[in-house]
């Protein structure tokens, strides 16, 4: 069954007031809608709100001062200082080696520690410097190589390396390559070949120094056999000086001794002693008392064995005269 619900006409219409037949109605919805501020006087003011802050920024940090590049005078100052905190006068070693004054101190630091690590003493190191300055001038990567042939070429001892420096300390300015090698190969090629005793003389220049004296033995009338002869027998006699040593001492033994060339060859160490303090006294003796006594006899000896033995002989003489 169904119901129908039946509105009448007058229930179905609505009040004016609540929904208008025309667009007439919605004349308030259409007109402008005034908004009233309140009027700002001349005298009236208005804060305006800070802009926003940044992050402050912090005054320029300006940069450390750098130390002050050292000057030459404390340079020296301070070289000066440290070679005399080791024993060393530097104003002496200028003397001597000049150079010494541009040496980097951080070069002769390591050149003293290295030293000091090769066992020498600080006494030892002062006497080497003394001899030898120009090794404050070096780099150990100048010194390594030295150290290195002669124990390796020239077969110095480990043992006794330290005493071949002390002994010639000129070894630690020569080159490898230029002097000591040179050197080396010559003293073996004319028969020296224990080097290794003798090595004071790889310092040597072949050619200023060892082939000279070699010409010389020829000069005064060695054959050139019995010249080398001579400096392997005594090789010592490469040191000294042609016009201070070997030439005063040989006219000597020719004219005042009156001796032949043939004892020089088996004794060439005639030319080690003393001309006034050796040579000359122990000769007038021999003369004084008519004896001649073989080379060896007359210097090598101590003055007490030479004056027994020069009174022995005479005895003996007179003895044979009676």
């Amino acid at each position: 069954m169904q119901e129908t619900l039946h509105l009448s006409s007058k229930h179905s219409s609505l009040p004016k007031s609540h929904f208008p037949h025309s667009h007439h109605d919605f004349s308030t919805l259409s007109r402008p809608r005034i908004i009233h501020f309140p009027t700002l006087s001349s005298k009236t003011s208005i804060a305006i709100p800070p802009k926003p802050s940044k992050s402050p920024e912090l005054p320029p940090v300006s940069p450390l001062p750098s130390p002050s590049s050292p000057t030459p005078q404390s340079q020296f100052q301070e070289k000066m200082l440290y070679l005399d905190s080791i024993g060393l006068d530097l104003f002496s070693l200028i003397d001597d080696h000049p150079p010494i004054v541009s040496a980097s101190l951080d070069d002769i630091k390591s050149i003293v520690d290295f030293m000091y690590s090769m066992g020498f003493a600080a006494l030892e190191f002062s006497r080497i410097c003394g001899m030898c300055p120009e090794i404050l001038n070096a780099r150990v990567s100048d010194i390594v190589p030295i150290f290195t042939f002669l124990l390796r070429e020239a077969l110095v001892d480990g043992s006794d390396l330290r005493r071949v420096v002390n002994r010639r300390p000129r070894l630690l300015a020569c080159s490898v390559k230029n002097r000591l090698r040179p050197t080396l190969y010559f003293l073996q090629s004319i028969g020296i070949s224990q080097v290794n005793k003798h090595t004071n003389l790889l310092s040597c220049s072949v050619e200023e120094k060892l082939i000279p004296r070699i010409d010389y033995l020829e000069k005064i009338g060695f054959s050139k056999r019995d010249a080398i002869s001579m400096f392997r027998r005594f090789p010592q006699l490469f040191n000294y000086s042609i016009k201070d040593n070997l030439e005063p001492k040989f006219n000597y033994f020719v004219v005042e001794m009156g001796r032949e060339l043939r004892e020089l060859k088996e004794f060439p160490q005639y030319f080690s002693f003393s001309l006034e303090n050796r040579i000359k006294p122990r000769h007038h003796y021999c003369v004084e008392k008519g004896v001649c006594f073989p080379l060896p006899v007359m210097l090598k000896t101590s003055e007490a064995k030479f004056h027994g033995r020069l009174e022995v002989t005479l005895v003996l003489g007179q003895g044979e005269q009676l």
